[in-house]
């Protein structure tokens, strides 16, 4: 009798289960431990792949809006912004200087078919985003700021929201500024008053 049967009568004898009966069962085990041990190990080289990625985009990223050409880059650019600026070096959009009632300015981009209205968001979006760079978020009641100041052109105040900014011979480079009036219940137009003291986002601070 070789060894294995031996082995085998032995286990009998004792009311135990033979040992090679325990072999398929055994391999079956160490398997499946195999299979989930390189599945998790496949995940885990997964993510760290995917990590990296970002990581090195991030970083190739940051390296970008470093790079003085492209200093008029939001530092969080949204799409909107990068398909704006694109437009701007292809002739498709306009840069416009606003001055505020500080006699300190900054540039928007707008497309060259864009509205008073649109002219008004980008300014909005850029003054959050300074008051955000100086002084952390800060809640600024635009509403007040329109009912309260209007964009003029020449002294051509810009009072139509929905007329696209060429109406009022508005074109790349051109300059608007802030021009303090309130707006007529009746009427819902601007009108002139009194220059009074400057709206907070609209001050120096800015």
């Amino acid at each position: 009798m070789d060894g294995v049967a031996r082995c085998n009568d032995m286990s009998a004898a004792l009311g135990l289960a033979r040992p090679l009966d325990r072999l398929p069962h055994f391999a079956a085990g160490c398997c499946s431990e195999e299979m989930q041990s390189g599945s998790k190990t496949e995940e885990n080289v997964g993510y760290s792949s995917i990590t990296a990625k970002k990581a090195q985009l991030q970083s190739m990223l940051s390296a970008l809006l470093d790079d003085p050409i492209l200093s008029d880059v939001p530092k969080k650019p949204t799409l909107a912004d990068v398909d704006t600026l694109i437009n701007l070096e292809l002739g498709s959009a306009m840069k416009i200087s606003v001055t505020k009632m500080d006699n300190t300015s900054f540039d928007v981009a707008v497309l060259n078919s864009a509205t008073v209205k649109d002219l008004k968001l980008a300014i909005r979006k850029k003054i959050n985003e300074i008051e955000q760079a100086k002084m952390g978020h800060r809640h600024i009641s635009w509403r007040h700021v329109w009912a309260n100041f209007c964009l003029a052109h020449h002294n051509e105040k810009l009072i139509d929201d929905n007329c696209m900014l060429t109406e009022y011979g508005i074109h790349n480079n051109s300059k608007v500024h802030f021009f303090p009036c309130v707006v007529s219940r009746a009427s819902q137009k601007h009108s002139k008053r009194k220059k009074h003291r400057f709206f907070h986002g609209l001050s120096k601070r800015t």
